[in-house]
């Protein structure tokens, strides 16, 4: 979540009339993530939570992670929904941007990621993954194999050569490599594709939803995992901790068993997602617009994810049989 759009309090209140939310009585902008902008707005009848589109994520595409969104409330995840207006709309435009109000997700997300931590959102993944079975819609992951090309040759080389001797040469070459691996047959289904532990909410030691919807696309099951691998089982000194994975994994299978393919393939998806992240934050390192409320990630963490991969012989790395 962050800040690039501002909006006046005139805007707001005229946005706001279009509900039957109240009237408004705060709205603050939320700093954290950096794709879109994010507003807790508060209201005579509760919070909510104000989503402000922005250039990254395509107008055409918004149906879908609404109708993802009330899609898997129904059918059990813990996750926030669409409000619509008097109308019947969810979509709407402010300050030139689409935009919506989604329900509040009450928790906390984990500062510091405990082995139970693992387990729990083991379990809520694949939850979304059963879930997802029976949603009829698709999206195309516009940020797997192809969407990475067409975003490195987005980056000037030299900026990335300033983050990283040799950075550009790297991910070429990874390009060329994960081309050749990258698997063809495993389960396809709706994933996430960024749950991050800033998109984790927890109360007490149980997970009290998921957020943040707006990469969800259809891809292979497995490659969610790998996500979530890179994003919640590495420390801070970029060791994985195995206990954690193991613990990622049995919450995952507790819920939906692997097929010893997908096992398999977690090398290789490990990477693709390393380098998914490494690409899209290094583009964000050197093309963020000055002014934004929002702190760009260090590239140069998922770089060392990305070679802890390469150097992976089996799936024991990570903990599993």
């Amino acid at each position: 979540m962050a800040v690039y759009t501002e909006v006046s309090d005139d805007d707001l209140n005229a946005f706001i009339s279009a509900y039957d939310i109240g009237d408004v009585v705060g709205c603050k902008g939320i700093a954290e993530g950096v794709e879109n902008s994010n507003y807790l707005l508060q209201t005579t009848k509760g919070p909510y939570i104000l989503t402000l589109y922005e250039k990254r994520v395509n107008p055409v595409e918004l149906p879908f992670f609404i109708d993802l969104m009330e899609h898997l409330a129904r059918t059990g995840v813990r996750c926030p929904v669409p409000v619509m207006a008097k109308d019947g709309k969810a979509l709407r435009t402010l300050s030139g941007r689409p935009a919506a109000i989604i329900t509040f997700l009450n928790g906390m997300w984990p500062r510091r990621i405990e082995a139970w931590h693992c387990l729990e959102l083991g379990k809520a993944l694949a939850e979304l993954h059963v879930a997802g079975k029976s949603f009829a819609q698709k999206r195309a992951n516009n940020l797997s194999l192809d969407g990475w090309k067409t975003l490195f040759d987005k980056i000037d080389a030299s900026a990335a050569q300033d983050v990283e001797t040799g950075l550009p040469n790297l991910i070429a070459g990874e390009l060329i490599d994960l081309t050749k691996l990258w698997p063809k047959d495993l389960p396809v289904g709706v994933i996430h594709a960024d749950l991050f532990p800033d998109n984790v909410f927890f109360m007490g030691k149980a997970c009290s939803g998921l957020i943040d919807f707006y990469f969800a696309c259809t891809d292979f099951l497995a490659y969610d995992i790998a996500v979530c691998l890179n994003a919640w089982c590495f420390e801070t000194d970029g060791a994985l901790n195995v206990t954690k994975a193991a613990k990622l994994f049995a919450g995952y299978e507790s819920v939906r068993p692997l097929s010893p393919a997908e096992k398999e393939a977690l090398p290789t998806l490990a990477r693709g997602s390393a380098l998914r992240f490494l690409l899209t934050r290094l583009y964000d390192w050197v093309n963020t617009p000055a002014g934004a409320l929002v702190k760009p990630k260090d590239p140069r963490e998922y770089l060392r994810k990305l070679k802890f991969h390469r150097s992976v012989t089996g799936i024991a790395a990570y903990g599993l049989n």
